[in-house]
């Protein structure tokens, strides 16, 4: 949940009011309050270990990118990212605290993506050749993509693709910086 609700929501304003309706700050803790609401109700159904990814760096995403030509990510979208991010980092601490034999943990994307992108030749722009119109940013259909799919972040304008999922997995599990995880790893979500 979030990455859909900036990219296809709030950051459309020529489709959608929301970012009329709330500033970064008051969309940022909607999110949150829906999320909760739905993170209680797999509580409820017994959910009782949960990893909860922040949001990437969508302002550095191929898309955002062709949208604003010429900046190498789009600063306000990234602020409202790490608007986001910030309270579910809160957000895994009153769940936590709230609820009775619950462990919930925060990965850190924007963190791993942000040092993940040294080691890929191309980190914003997408493996395939893009839609515009319907369904913009998505691979066209009855055309190969890049053969080097190694080399890239993103597979489309938008998600990432299967070299960078499981750097940003791997890091996940075992972290490599105290930053990457919080309060533990999966590891150690496993373990406890």
């Amino acid at each position: 949940m979030g990455s859909n609700d900036y990219i296809n929501n709030y950051f459309m304003p020529e489709h959608y009011n929301t970012s009329r309706q709330h500033n970064p700050n008051q969309y940022a803790s909607l999110l949150i309050q829906q999320y909760s609401l739905r993170l209680r109700a797999l509580y409820n159904y017994g959910a009782r270990k949960v990893v909860l990814f922040a949001l990437g760096l969508i302002g550095c995403a191929p898309y955002e990118l062709k949208r604003n030509i010429g900046l190498p990510c789009v600063p306000h979208i990234n602020l409202a990212v790490n608007l986001f991010n910030n309270k579910l980092k809160v957000l895994v601490d009153n769940l936590n605290q709230q609820l009775a034999g619950a462990k919930f943990i925060y990965v850190n994307t924007t963190g791993i993506s942000t040092t993940m992108g040294f080691g890929f030749r191309f980190s914003n722009a997408p493996c395939c050749t893009v839609s515009t119109g319907i369904g913009e940013g998505q691979c066209l259909s009855q055309q190969d993509p890049c053969p080097n799919r190694n080399e890239y972040v993103f597979f489309d304008a938008f998600h990432p693709t299967e070299a960078a999922n499981v750097i940003m997995g791997g890091r996940a599990y075992t972290s490599q910086n105290p930053f990457d995880t919080y309060p533990v790893d999966i590891r150690g979500l496993v373990q406890l």
